[in-house]
């Protein structure tokens, strides 16, 4: 077969232009959220789940956190239940926390781990009970008990630092454990918001089923400050569902995370064109 060398050279010129980043990159922790709604089918998880283990190959240290609320809401209409959400938070019974559990710690978890191991990395499943990594405490929505809700109390990432040096990709269920055992669903955003601060690392990731923040004429925002995206929610452009995302996001600059962004996971590869690409995808906020 003849060399086909108008893409041998776009496939150096990639190479090039990711040099930088990789070098820049190297030894630097990224927590990733990788949301239920970006996951899709098997391509999609196969893509994300390459982007991870080539970020390990190359000296980086990715720390997955994963969702699933459309996983265990269609697992919950199977049991016939109704899914009832207060200001985007699903109201848990303990009835709902079993399912949460078992879809988060268990199937969605292991889907996760198992399509890194597919591609040569060595993923291990942690949900927040595991090494006491997230200490959770009961969530009040304006007053309002909406069950086994939580947000995060406190992080102890010392069994992430081990997996780390290990070697290891940890791959992170959104469950935590209150001071008296019971369990919590929180908001996978707020724990990888959470974990991305106490970690001190370099990026946070959002990954979602959106392109970003849009501006009023629906184009993506990019490489805002602050300030920019606090003045954005002031006069309405960002609403809704993207404000506790956006929340997340903004907590994690301040709290010294160097930056964080949004993007459409279900890009194939949407990660590595974010790492290691000049133009990069999404929306980039930083200090």
């Amino acid at each position: 077969m003849p060399i086909d060398h108008e893409k041998a050279i776009n496939i150096a010129h990639v190479l090039t232009e990711a040099l930088p980043y990789i070098r820049r990159f190297a030894g630097k922790t990224f927590v990733v959220k990788y949301g239920g709604n970006a996951m899709g089918d098997d391509d999609m998880i196969d893509s994300f789940a390459r982007d991870i283990v080539l970020m390990k190959a190359v000296g980086m240290h990715p720390v997955v956190v994963h969702g699933g609320g459309p996983q265990i809401g269609k697992h919950l209409e199977k049991l016939g239940k109704k899914s009832e959400f207060v200001e985007g938070m699903r109201v848990t019974d303990a009835e709902t926390m079993d399912v949460v559990e078992m879809m988060l710690g268990g199937l969605v978890n292991k889907a996760v781990v198992n399509a890194i191991a597919k591609q040569g990395g060595r993923a291990v499943g942690l949900t927040g009970k595991d090494g006491g990594l997230i200490r959770a405490r009961k969530l009040l929505i304006k007053g309002q008990d909406i069950g086994q809700v939580g947000e995060v109390d406190a992080i102890d990432p010392r069994v992430v630092d081990h997996l780390e040096a290990g070697g290891f990709i940890p791959v992170i269920a959104p469950v935590g454990v209150g001071a008296d055992g019971t369990a919590y669903n929180i908001n996978a955003d707020l724990v990888a918001g959470k974990l991305a601060s106490v970690l001190q690392a370099e990026k946070l990731m959002l990954l979602t089923n959106v392109q970003g923040l849009m501006d009023k004429q629906g184009q993506v925002l990019t490489g805002l400050t602050v300030p920019q995206v606090e003045a954005l929610i002031a006069d309405g452009t960002v609403y809704g569902g993207m404000l506790p995302k956006v929340a997340c996001a903004l907590d994690a600059v301040r709290s010294g995370v160097k930056s964080s962004v949004i993007i459409d996971g279900r890009l194939q590869h949407a990660v590595l064109l974010e790492l290691f690409t000049d133009q990069g995808i999404g929306t980039l906020i930083r200090a």
